[in-house]
């Protein structure tokens, strides 16, 4: 018996040890933005908790799943505060899981990169998107981890909104499948080998 217990607290300290990552994908909820350039942080989270096996349940500032690989925990995050309060989803979930800031990955759309070129940064501006405006308006820092995924500027004039806001088309559908499974290694490498190595691997590709 006691023998159990102690195994039994052994995993319960190895589970509290566990490194905690939060990877968090911006968009909009609701059908209207499924599969819209901007929700493309939703589909990539989707898309790696598919491959994990796990689902996501509603909870409080958004759906989140959990999953864990090779010793580190993962909260997989979707807000539902729609994308320009996608910060209050962040620091609640941050703070509730007591995980590091330096641990926390979003995953945002990018009208300056080509389709499907993907760019991981330590820090730098918001670019004007304005989820990545409410985080650092939250945070306060600029000083996070941030995964770009480029969607491209195909639109003429005044009609960004409309792009942003738009399903994907033609030759974006027929490549989108590989740079998914090329965006889901990033954010693995990301938990498992640190933002250098990774943006030395990936970004660019």
């Amino acid at each position: 018996m006691r023998a159990f217990f102690g195994r039994l607290l052994s995993n319960k300290s190895k589970e509290t040890n566990m490194k905690k990552f939060l990877i968090v994908g911006l968009g909009n909820p609701g059908a209207d933005y499924i599969n819209t350039r901007h929700n493309i942080g939703f589909k990539i989270v989707k898309n790696l908790a598919d491959e994990m096996n796990v689902e996501f349940d509603e909870r409080r500032y958004g759906r989140l799943a959990e999953a864990s690989i090779k010793g580190k925990k993962l909260f997989l995050l979707m807000p539902n505060t729609y994308m320009n309060l996608s910060g209050k989803a962040c620091k609640y979930w941050l703070e509730k899981e007591k995980i590091d800031l330096e641990n926390m990955l979003i995953i945002t759309d990018d009208l300056n990169l080509d389709f499907g070129t993907l760019r991981l940064k330590t820090k730098g501006s918001n670019g004007g998107h304005n989820g990545l405006k409410s985080i650092q308006q939250e945070l306060n820092t600029t000083q996070y981890s941030r995964f770009r995924f480029g969607i491209g500027d195909a639109f003429s004039k005044g009609k960004q909104v409309n792009y942003v806001l738009g399903k994907w088309e033609g030759k974006e559908v027929e490549e989108l499948p590989e740079r998914l499974e090329k965006s889901k290694a990033l954010i693995k490498s990301f938990c498992l080998a640190g933002a250098s190595i990774t943006m030395n691997q990936f970004n660019g590709k």
